[in-house]
């Protein structure tokens, strides 16, 4: 029986900034991605705040990615 490497080696999981929700990912983009459809369900309204502010929501973004970056990478 021939065995397939296993993708998960580095596999990191990380909670959600705002709840205690948690998502994996092996890269950070990862994790976000896997954070993201829960992010749009359980903090629609934080996501709201910033609609119709183009620049407001590239700044939050911004800081928002760049915090909870260097918390995964911490890990």
């Amino acid at each position: 029986m021939k065995l397939l490497p296993t993708k998960c080696q580095n596999m990191k999981t990380m909670k959600c900034d705002l709840c205690d929700h948690q998502a994996q990912g092996e890269t950070f983009e990862e994790w976000m991605n896997a954070l993201k459809p829960h992010y749009m369900t359980a903090h629609a309204d934080v996501m709201q705040q910033h609609v119709g502010n183009p620049e407001e929501m590239k700044t939050k973004m911004g800081a928002w990615m760049k915090e909870n970056q260097e918390r995964f990478e911490a890990m």
